[in-house]
């Protein structure tokens, strides 16, 4: 009984110091947060110039490399699970775009060295492709998946 009544002493300890330290100004969690924000491509309104401004480049090329999955029909168009899994080798960074959307990309995530395998939950506001765009070795690949929303889930 001890033990536990020490650990929750000092788990308690170190949450109030770390509250201190944000309160003070001491720890910003800007700091934790990226240091550059694609700001420009996730304001963008089309999926060329979104892929300009997070890539430099739109010329995208098909592969078979890159496995999209995601329900073929989404009852709730707010909440849409998305996975990315890629064989290609070198990949730094990945992205998913719904080009019906208001603006298009809806993530994106620098990998750096990891392996490219990503899940997460987006928006569409209709039945659109999710494509899902590989940055490996200077070049763009993509792969997509149609999905049927039943009800949008981008407040339109």
């Amino acid at each position: 009984m001890q033990t536990k009544r020490r650990v929750f002493l000092k788990g308690s300890l170190a949450a109030s110091a770390a509250g201190l330290a944000v309160g003070a100004g001491l720890l910003s969690p800007r700091a934790v947060m990226a240091a550059e924000w694609p700001k420009a491509a996730f304001k963008a309104e089309s999926m060329d110039n979104a892929l300009n401004e997070l890539f430099g480049s739109s010329d995208l090329a098909d592969s078979d490399d890159i496995t999209v999955k995601a329900p073929d029909i989404a009852e709730n168009g707010a909440v849409v699970p998305v996975t990315l899994e890629s064989k290609i080798s070198d990949t730094d960074k990945v992205a998913f775009f719904v080009s019906k959307n208001p603006t298009p990309l809806i993530a994106s995530f620098n990998l750096n060295g990891a392996n490219p395998f990503v899940s997460t939950r987006i928006r569409m506001g209709e039945t659109d492709d999710v494509t899902a765009v590989v940055h490996a070795g200077g070049k763009l690949y993509q792969a997509g998946k149609e999905v049927k929303v039943t009800i949008g889930g981008c407040g339109g």
